[in-house]
């Protein structure tokens, strides 16, 4: 029996690492280290934000814990059930309990279907209901995602921007799941729309004991939703703890930094950025030890060559960091 405390999803030395294959008879001459070992957990109702920037592993660590990206290796528990092993026909039942929003609201939809058929199409794969259960199903989630039942007959293109994602959301609701991975699901829409959103999935979690992997590089987003925050930066988290502790006791220089590049929306208020220098390393060929010393303004010796774990330094705040 899963205990209450217990988290939906539990997440340890998550891997993936993209084979790179040259020549007539692809021989894998490298990989890319997309994702080299994330651990971490979300407890039912909860939101862990992960951020980082574009390249960083955070879409690809979403994708691999649902399994629509196979791991390399490591462990993925679903109400304390391993899933990483199970088959494709073991997997059909954890599939009801995680779903996804992607980040594109118009390329991620069927544009040969309706919108009705789009959000009921998980129920008629799962066998969930009948066609007039359906019907009232999909017509209920319209109504709950702020659309027009009415407007069940509409193809994508009818829709704006902010309409189509609510067509997403509604089909990663039709299922009943625990966990939904959010990727981007608001970066692609009008910052008015965006709050609209954010706070429509803000409502869903308080009614459904909804647990969110919230995937985005926008900090400002992340805090208003997140009960947890993790960091990435090049394939591995450097930094793990409640929102509260991450914007007001950051520990790693990666999270300062980014922290110092978000807008303040007071022109009377001045805040000093620190500009990371160089670009961010290939994944192919990640720096040795600490990824991040190369861009490290308090990287030692040490940093260049012993890879610093990831370690709690307060109650609940983890750190990948030599100087911590």
């Amino acid at each position: 029996m899963v205990s209450a405390n217990a988290p939906v999803i539990e997440v340890k030395d998550l891997k993936k690492h993209f084979p790179i294959k040259k020549g007539l008879l692809r021989r894998t001459v490298g990989h890319v280290y997309a994702v080299d070992g994330v651990s971490f957990s979300v407890k039912s109702g909860e939101t862990l934000g992960l951020v980082g920037e574009s390249g960083c592993g955070k879409t690809t660590a979403g994708r691999a814990v649902l399994r629509l990206t196979e791991p390399t290796s490591g462990s993925i528990q679903v109400d304390g059930t391993e899933i990483t092993g199970l088959s494709k026909a073991e997997l059909r039942p954890y599939r009801r309990q995680m779903q996804i929003i992607f980040q594109d609201p118009f390329s991620s939809l069927n544009p040969r279907q309706t919108a009705g058929d789009i959000v009921g199409e998980p129920l008629l794969v799962h066998g969930v209901a009948n066609a007039k259960e359906r019907q009232e199903q999909v017509s209920a989630l319209f109504a709950r995602v702020g659309l027009r039942p009415a407007q069940m007959s509409n193809y994508p293109h009818q829709f704006s921007g902010g309409q189509r994602q609510r067509i997403g959301i509604a089909r990663a609701l039709a299922l009943g799941p625990k966990l939904i991975v959010g990727d981007e699901p608001v970066s692609a829409l009008d910052v008015s729309i965006q709050a609209q959103v954010i706070n429509l999935l803000m409502d869903l979690q308080r009614e459904r004991q909804l647990s969110y992997l919230f995937i985005s590089h926008n900090l400002a987003v992340v805090e208003h939703i997140s009960h947890q925050i993790a960091v990435m930066y090049l394939g591995r988290i450097v930094e793990y703890a409640d929102t509260r502790s991450i914007f007001t006791r950051a520990q790693h220089p990666y999270t300062e930094a980014l922290l110092s590049a978000v807008p303040v929306p007071d022109p009377a208020v001045k805040r000093q950025k620190r500009v990371l220098q160089g670009d961010v390393p290939s994944p192919v060929k990640p720096p040795s030890g600490c990824h991040f010393h190369t861009r490290c303004p308090y990287a030692e010796a040490r940093c260049k060559v012993e890879s610093p774990p990831l370690r709690e330094i307060a109650p609940g705040h983890h750190v990948s960091c030599h100087l911590r």
